[in-house]
């Protein structure tokens, strides 16, 4: 015999466990963080930021703000910050203790727009480009004009990468007591590359280093090189409580071992600029750049491609460039120009080799 159901099931016999969060809906709205300081990044090291904060919260291109009020804090990125990236020259909102005292640790809550930004590749495949530095407006390509043999291949793609990024060029040629520097200096010549030629005297004295030094007054000037150009030694010159490693040369290989393994901004003194030292580089990949921007860089050519066919690669035998420069349109030095011009683009296509 069955049993009857004498009770009806409602809502009221379903047990609901007690939500431990509060009624209050959630909002994807992020905190202003409209108190923070502005720091400028120097130094970067396993998740830990070295920032310089000024009472003012402005660093320019290296102009003295008054050493009254500055300080270095070290930050750690904040988590609201996910996965983006935080390198050398960014210009970033800092919280919480920004003192600057002994163990104390601020967060950086917010990275303020680049002005600038210079990126490598690994190679002219790799598809992952590398931010090297932010906010700088200058490009230093160091190289020697002996041991190690400069490499011409090297410092084009270098000048693909600063002209992409809006980096004005300078080549510091070193070693010029070892080799005469007018052939390379010449082959630049077309490109109107602006150059300061520098070597080593016995008791240590660089000579062009003031002249070096004038061409950095008042930016931030990122310096390139592949190892063993003495790239170090310059920057320990121009700012001497730098103590960046220096290397030597391997007499047999005529390859200088790596002796910067960070980047690092350093203030010249006089605070009339800045030098942000980058490690050594065997090699400068360009897969990130656009070969029809390279052009953006020779203003002088650039109306000469109006009549270029539909992609043209500005190095190939119907490219109206030619005609262009045949007809002076360019300007005396225009074969030169756009034979330069298409080195560099051989140079980011992978046609002619990097060294």
């Amino acid at each position: 015999m069955s049993r009857r159901r004498t009770h009806e099931y409602d809502e009221s016999d379903v047990r609901v466990r007690p939500s431990r969060r509060g009624t209050r809906p959630r909002t994807k709205e992020r905190p202003r963080h409209e108190d923070a300081e502005t720091g400028l990044v120097v130094g970067v090291d396993r998740g830990r930021y070295t920032t310089l904060v000024t009472t003012d919260g402005a660093h320019g291109t290296g102009g003295d703000h008054g050493a009254d009020g500055e300080r270095t804090v070290i930050a750690m990125k904040a988590r609201e910050l996910g996965r983006k990236g935080i390198v050398i020259g960014d210009e970033v909102a800092l919280v919480g203790d920004t003192s600057g005292e002994p163990d104390s640790l601020a967060r950086i809550v917010r990275v303020e727009p680049r002005r600038s930004v210079l990126r490598r590749t690994a190679d002219d495949t790799d598809p992952y480009e590398r931010v090297i530095v932010a906010n700088a407006d200058q490009m230093v390509v160091v190289t020697a004009l002996a041991e190690p043999e400069p490499r011409p291949r090297m410092v084009d793609r270098c000048l693909v990468a600063a002209y992409d990024a809006g980096l004005q060029p300078l080549l510091v040629l070193t070693k010029a007591d070892l080799a005469d520097p007018a052939s390379f200096v010449g082959s630049y010549a077309p490109l109107d590359v602006p150059y300061v030629v520098t070597h080593r005297e016995p008791d240590g004295t660089i000579v062009g280093l003031d002249a070096v030094r004038e061409r950095l007054r008042g930016r931030r000037s990122v310096f390139i090189g592949h190892s063993g150009v003495g790239k170090s030694t310059l920057v320990n010159a121009l700012v001497p409580d730098a103590d960046r490693s220096v290397g030597h040369v391997n007499e047999v290989t005529g390859r200088g071992r790596h002796t910067s393994t960070s980047a690092v901004a350093l203030r010249l003194p006089g605070r009339e600029g800045w030098v942000i030292d980058t490690p050594g580089v065997r090699s400068f990949g360009l897969a990130h750049i656009d070969l029809a921007r390279i052009i953006n860089a020779f203003p002088d050519l650039e109306p000469g491609t109006a009549g270029c066919p539909r992609g043209c690669t500005h190095d190939e035998p119907d490219c109206a460039l030619d005609e262009w420069v045949e007809q002076g349109h360019a300007g005396p030095a225009g074969r030169s120009r756009l034979d330069s011009l298409r080195r560099v683009l051989r140079a980011r296509s992978g046609t002619e080799t990097s060294d």
